[in-house]
């Protein structure tokens, strides 16, 4: 039997993948602040995968004291166990196609901090080891525990204002948290293991998701044209995962993703 440990108790990923799979395998949650009274259990888990997160990791230059994936790996004995990374696009240049043998181009400390912790947890683990290059998520945060705004946060804030920005030029990459907990299912079931982009794999206009996301708006809205830099704009190539995975993924399962969003947010609230 799978046995899954997931580092992250009160994050968007963490809540949201516990709630998920333990539907399907054994799965226990915990704080990292529990991390050195729990680390005895550790050996119990087949599949480790940290959500948590050092503020200070995100802005700061690298120090393994803020790197949170490099405290956890210390406590894990049992080389059978597979290690989950979450790393980030934003280790990639923007551009379209972004490939997972793209050459790095990290511009921020995140991203160097990101790189810096796969090259030492790759010398740990070795084989054992699976990076996830995750793009945006879009999913429900309110009430839960958050570093930083996301884009959703973001787009109610200023929908409940009645604006939205709007810019028909710039595209990225998008995956809702409903597709990449299931995408974490798969790969745990077929024992997945390497370098990976988790993306919706396509061009996503940000004038199109900010309208999936307003579909049961009933405020009035104005637009503002907003000059987001079209330079920024990239999407992430995903079928290297998406060819073992084989499941439906898509910008038709990321816009009814939207629209229940938007139904819940805008009409059961």
């Amino acid at each position: 039997m799978k046995k899954i440990l997931i580092i992250g108790k009160r994050g968007f990923i963490g809540t949201n993948l516990y709630k998920y799979l333990k539907k399907y395998f054994y799965v226990r949650n915990i704080s990292f602040k529990d991390l050195i009274k729990y680390k005895k259990k550790f050996d119990d888990f087949n599949f480790i995968i940290n959500t948590s997160i050092n503020k200070n990791y995100i802005s700061n230059k690298y120090h393994s004291s803020l790197d949170n994936d490099i405290r956890i790996s210390k406590n894990i004995k049992n080389k059978d166990a597979i290690y989950c990374f979450i790393s980030t696009r934003k280790v990639y240049p923007c551009k379209p196609n972004l490939k997972e043998n793209t050459k790095v181009y990290p511009l921020d400390n995140y991203a160097k901090n990101k790189l810096i912790t796969e090259k030492k947890l790759k010398t740990k683990f070795k084989r054992n080891l699976l990076i996830l290059r995750v793009s945006n998520l879009i999913g429900y945060t309110k009430s839960l525990n958050r570093i930083h705004k996301t884009f959703v946060d973001i787009f109610l804030e200023n929908a409940k204002k009645g604006i939205i920005f709007y810019n028909s030029d710039v595209y990225k990459d998008f995956l809702s948290i409903d597709k990449f907990c299931q995408i974490i299912k798969c790969i745990i079931k077929k024992k997945i293991l390497g370098t990976y982009n988790v993306s919706v794999g396509q061009k996503v206009y940000i004038n199109d998701l900010v309208s999936w996301l307003n579909k049961y708006n009933s405020k009035k809205i104005k637009k503002i044209k907003k000059n987001f830099n079209k330079n920024d704009s990239f999407y992430l190539n995903n079928k290297k995962l998406m060819s073992k995975i084989k499941i439906s993924n898509n910008l038709s399962d990321l816009q009814n993703y939207c629209y229940r969003f938007s139904k819940n947010e805008f009409l059961n609230h």
